[in-house]
């Protein structure tokens, strides 16, 4: 049985559906952390390791890439990179986690294609920070600040008027200032939407209900399957093809006049959620797509 690297630290439900999803392709699916895989650049070395492999594999499913300091998270990605550039083929690619893992990039990415997103404001000045949410707010338009990286809605927070600005040192600004202008979904009525985007098309879709504005899954939103085709499909399959990706979840909100604008491009997206309300097997989708490179 020819044997595939996934990449992740914590394999959990989401790599047991991939694994089954694999077997039933007659691949072995081998976790493997991204932390353990490394360069060896000699003339008897193919330039990246990974345990348990002697050979390069001829692709490698992506599944997580652990946060860390700035010099290991940019070596973790030199391993994707550097297997690219052995022929391997990787799903996601490093080039797409690196534009969507970063908010910043990935907003700047949606802005320039004319993508609908909140307006937004990335800076490392607190002075410019403070002027923009006095600014924002005296026009009755709360912020929402948030980590630049970071997923499942934590280090998200809500700024409103008197509201005190976060300082440089909290964990959740560290020293950068990435600002959306707020959604409002109805006040009591919270909602978002996840639209899942394989090789460009949307294959499943919900809304999620939170008890507060976070909608996230891991922070107790509820979820319920909403057709994927018509606007929201198009917009969410517009936003994969900004940021040139295999997969991804798109988040989208719909403001109280009816206006969607796309919130977040994840590259490596949770399913579990998406998975209870859905008829289709996501595993199988991502497995069968990313199998479909080797032809």
């Amino acid at each position: 049985m020819t044997r595939v690297p996934v990449f992740t630290d914590d394999p959990g439900w989401h790599g047991q559906r991939l694994k089954e999803a694999f077997a039933t392709r007659g691949y072995e699916a081998i976790f493997v952390s991204i932390k353990d895989c490394f360069l060896s650049l000699t003339v008897d070395s193919a330039g990246v390791v990974i345990p348990g492999f002697n050979a390069l594999p001829k692709l490698v499913f992506v599944r997580g890439v652990p946060g860390g300091t700035l010099q290991q998270v940019i070596a973790r990605l030199d391993v994707l990179h550097g297997l690219e550039m052995l022929g391997v083929k990787v799903y996601n690619s490093g080039r797409a986690i690196e534009r969507t893992v970063d908010k910043a990039m990935t907003s700047l990415m949606l802005h320039h294609k004319g993508i609908p997103t909140p307006d937004t404001w990335i800076c490392e000045s607190r002075h410019q920070a403070q002027a923009i949410i006095s600014r924002e707010i005296s026009n009755d338009s709360p912020l929402v600040i948030k980590p630049l990286f970071g997923s499942q809605g934590n280090g998200v927070r809500l700024l409103k008027i008197d509201d005190r600005l976060p300082v440089p040192m909290e964990a959740y600004v560290d020293g950068l200032y990435y600002l959306q202008r707020y959604i409002d979904s109805g006040e009591g009525t919270w909602h978002d939407h996840r639209v899942f985007v394989i090789r460009g098309k949307a294959i499943g879709a919900m809304v999620r209900y939170g008890a507060s504005w976070v909608n996230n899954v891991a922070l107790g939103g509820q979820c319920e399957a909403v057709p994927h085709e018509g606007e929201m499909a198009a917009l969410a399959e517009a936003a994969a093809s900004a940021v040139d990706i295999d997969y991804c979840g798109v988040d989208i909100i719909r403001d109280r006049h009816g206006k969607l604008f796309v919130l977040e491009v994840n590259s490596i997206p949770a399913w579990k959620g998406l998975q209870s309300v859905l008829e289709v097997d996501v595993a199988q989708a991502l497995v069968d797509d990313c199998l479909g490179m080797l032809a």
